[in-house]
């Protein structure tokens, strides 16, 4: 897609004084621009919202006993971690690599 637009002189010059082309410079605006546009719409779109409501709803309605379930599952293998010594040296920390 090709758009022609008559650039002010201001853009021009932001663009030489980071040193970058005109062009490459207006594109990442434009493109900064559009994450904006983007982000600040889907934080107002009510479906979003909605999908957001349910899921900290759903976080909320867990039981103790699904938390300790689900507890229990992290720390089935936790006897297989090995224990951290007691200074920790970069050379424990790169040990696996030259």
């Amino acid at each position: 897609m090709e758009i022609r637009v008559n650039v002010p002189e201001e853009l021009a010059t932001q663009a030489q004084a980071r040193g970058v082309p005109l062009r490459d410079y207006i594109e990442e605006l434009l493109a900064k621009q559009v994450i904006f546009v983007v982000m600040t719409k889907r934080r107002e779109d009510p479906v979003v919202e909605k999908e957001k409501a349910s899921q900290a709803e759903g976080r909320k309605s867990r039981t103790p006993e699904q938390i300790r379930a689900w507890l229990d599952t992290l720390a089935q293998f936790s006897d297989k971690i090995p224990p951290l010594p007691e200074a920790i040296s970069r050379e424990w920390i790169y040990q696996d690599h030259e």
